[in-house]
């Protein structure tokens, strides 16, 4: 599988993204400097870019959730896009506050600790549903882990869309978000005019 391996810090740089969107509580000491004026298509790559970087994905699985956005009858398609990225189940252990990072929340599924509905689910890229519960499971509630975790998330706000359950860790999809309730600095009209290219 395709690894990046640039140092996170250093790509937020690149990219103009503030560490704590990625739940890294480290302030970047460095502003983003640009010497050059940026094209139209270096911005919308940019945009794109930070969007792939934010969410954790690559540019296969991007690309075909660009395509689904696209076929969705509702809203725009950037709006959408974001909406899809959103509702993917690794992000949404991390909105809980399950995983300090998306990456880490990526673990977390990948490793068979999460349950969608009673059912054992380790796709990260899962789309849940308003009405999904989600939840850790029984055997992995009280590890060391979690507490570790939810010491550093507990004071992290849940978005309105979502309810978390820190107790028993868990928690339910209320409903599907709107592009308000996504505080995620991407701005979506750039990717769809660079795929419409």
């Amino acid at each position: 599988m395709a690894v990046d391996r640039t140092p996170v810090l250093k790509r937020c740089r690149s990219l103009g993204i503030d560490p704590q969107v990625l739940g890294i509580n480290k302030k970047s000491n460095r502003s983003v400097r640009s010497g050059r004026k940026v094209s139209e298509y270096g911005l919308q790559l940019r945009e794109k870019q930070k969007a792939k970087f934010i969410y954790g994905v690559l540019e296969k699985p991007f690309r075909n959730m660009f395509a689904k956005a696209q076929k969705v009858r509702t809203g725009t398609t950037g709006e959408n896009l974001m909406i899809l990225l959103e509702l993917r189940l690794d992000n949404v252990i991390f909105r809980m506050g399950y995983g300090r990072t998306r990456k880490e929340a990526r673990q977390i599924v990948d490793h068979k600790h999460v349950l969608v509905n009673g059912k054992q689910v380790n796709i990260p890229s899962y789309r849940v549903k308003p009405g999904d519960v989600i939840e850790i499971k029984e055997k992995h509630k009280s590890s060391q882990r979690y507490k570790d975790i939810l010491e550093v998330t507990g004071a992290r706000l849940v978005p309105a869309w979502l309810e978390a359950d820190h107790e028993n860790l868990s928690g339910t999809v209320k409903e599907i978000p709107s592009r308000e309730q996504i505080d995620v600095p991407v701005n979506e009209t750039l990717i769809v005019e660079l795929y419409s290219k």
